[in-house]
């Protein structure tokens, strides 16, 4: 974009401003939406930025994603947002995947937007080419509420059945019992075809349902992300990165305030759910060292629990100082697919992942997120979200949690099922 400094608003309902940013947004064929939910950690989550309109894009479906992006990153100086599959695994590691997709999100899509306008507090600031008060004026005069126009209910089914579940667990236990592996994020879809839905109004169903600080609304022509995450996948700011993992689930109890906190206790003393913990942390350490200076890879939070609308949850926070000379793309490559949604040794899970799932995951277990005009960058871990093809008619949404030899796999279902509970609750809700 040419312009880095933007043009400064003052609006007295944030809320509302909110709402009509999306209003305006939807008219755009590829728009992105990222919202911290009014979410404040020690290292802060994206600010509500929105991305709309597009001026330069790179798509990848196949082959040299990486070469590609570092390329097209060092060609711009201005805004970029986008996301990476999972699937970008198959270049990093040398994989293939040959699974069902019915949602078909390229592996890698950056794009150039003609406007960008954050809101922080009660300030908004507009960064485009042309008229900013122009467009401030137009995103003012949009709706302040957004109209239910979906056409029914759908029926989420199951791509595995319980049973199927749990004997895919106990395939994984064997390959750990044999030293294959120590942990292993193993995952599930439950789908939805000849689906109909708004997807603007879902969004903002689910936001309402489930607000979390790694939230985001990302539109690419005919294909969506409706997106309540509550995991950083990687920040950087100036020379210091930073990951926040998240191992360890329990769930809320907002009626009983006793029960509520009982779980939530239970959870930061639970040696398995630690143990998982540790684990990840671990591993994303390792990552960091790739591409930080010697010594520098420190675990800033150890087991910190954060609650959220339906689950507590155990994060960790490791940071380190980057080499000097270090691209994105190497930044990428060095730490790519995150750790949490993946296992250890990180190349043989997800080689098991492909053998034992039955859906490719795609944008899910990828990242949504930007790159600023000084080089700082954001990006969630794409989770709690519902994906859609409207061409297709095709809604998925998938979950799933770190498999050890000490899992119960009837547990583990149980955890899946509550980790798409906000989800299945707004697309069937009639």
């Amino acid at each position: 974009m040419g312009k880095t400094i933007p043009e400064t608003f003052i609006v007295t309902n944030v809320a509302e401003f909110k709402i009509k940013m999306l209003n305006w947004a939807n008219q755009f064929n590829i728009f992105c939406f990222l919202d911290n939910q009014q979410y404040s950690f020690d290292n802060p989550s994206f600010e509500c930025v929105l991305a709309t309109g597009c001026k330069e894009k790179l798509e990848i479906q196949a082959g040299k994603a990486l070469a590609s992006f570092n390329n097209f990153c060092a060609s711009q100086k201005g805004w970029l947002f986008g996301h990476v599959s999972y699937d970008l695994k198959n270049e990093i590691e040398d994989l293939t995947s040959s699974n069902f997709d019915g949602i078909g999100f390229p592996i890698l899509h950056f794009f150039v937007p003609e406007f960008v306008v954050k809101l922080n507090e009660e300030k908004i600031s507009i960064f485009c080419e042309g008229d900013a008060t122009a467009v401030f004026n137009a995103i003012s005069s949009c709706p302040s509420s957004i109209q239910k126009t979906n056409k029914g209910s759908l029926s989420i089914q199951n791509r595995l059945s319980r049973n199927s579940y749990i004997d895919a667990i106990k395939k994984l236990q064997q390959h750990i019992l044999r030293g294959d592996c120590y942990e292993i994020n193993f995952c599930q879809e439950f789908y939805a075809e000849q689906a109909v839905i708004n997807p603007l109004y879902t969004y903002h169903q689910l936001a309402q349902v489930s607000p979390n600080p790694f939230s985001a609304f990302y539109k690419m022509d005919n294909k969506y992300c409706l997106c309540a995450s509550p995991e950083r996948y990687i920040k950087k700011t100036g020379d210091r990165i930073f990951s926040q993992p998240i191992k360890g689930t329990s769930k809320r109890h907002l009626q009983n305030e006793a029960l509520d906190e009982k779980n939530k206790q239970s959870l930061l003393h639970s040696e398995k759910e630690k143990s998982e913990n540790v684990m990840v942390v671990d591993l994303v350490r390792n990552d960091l060292s790739k591409i930080c200076k010697e010594g520098t890879v420190q675990v800033d939070e150890l087991f910190g629990v954060y609650s959220f609308p339906q689950v507590h949850q155990l994060i960790s926070t490791i940071s380190g100082e980057l080499k000097n000379n270090i691209s994105i793309a190497d930044i990428i490559k060095g730490t790519f697919p995150m750790g949490s949604m993946t296992g250890a040794p990180k190349k043989r899970v997800m080689e098991l992942i492909e053998q034992h799932e039955r859906t490719k995951r795609g944008l899910f277990s990828g990242a949504i997120g930007y790159i600023d005009p000084q080089g700082n960058f954001d990006f969630n871990v794409v989770i709690r979200s519902i994906l859609y093809n409207s061409t297709n008619q095709y809604v998925s949404i998938q979950a799933g949690s770190a498999i050890t030899f000490y899992s119960d796999a009837e547990k583990e279902y149980e955890e899946c099922l509550l980790k798409i509970e906000a989800m299945k609750k707004v697309l069937e809700s009639a």
